[in-house]
């Protein structure tokens, strides 16, 4: 695995953790991110390298500042 692929899966299973603490599922936190639900999905699973403001949708769908979407180490 590389280190980019490391990083994604961090990222992948701290939104994971974050979503289900709030109760939602992936299709849940699609529409209150605006986003699409294969989008989210593809996040989930550390197979998509997201842009800045795609972050800031997810953190705004799990009304949360958009830092704790970043501390995830």
């Amino acid at each position: 695995m590389t280190q980019k692929e490391k990083i994604l899966a961090k990222f992948a299973n701290h939104l994971k953790k974050l979503r289900e603490e709030k109760g939602l599922s992936i299709r849940e936190l699609a529409i209150r991110s605006n986003l699409e639900y294969s989008q989210v999905q593809r996040i989930e699973k550390g197979k998509v390298n997201i842009a800045f403001t795609t972050l800031l949708a997810l953190a705004d769908g799990l009304d949360i500042v958009s830092i704790e979407l970043l501390n995830y180490k």
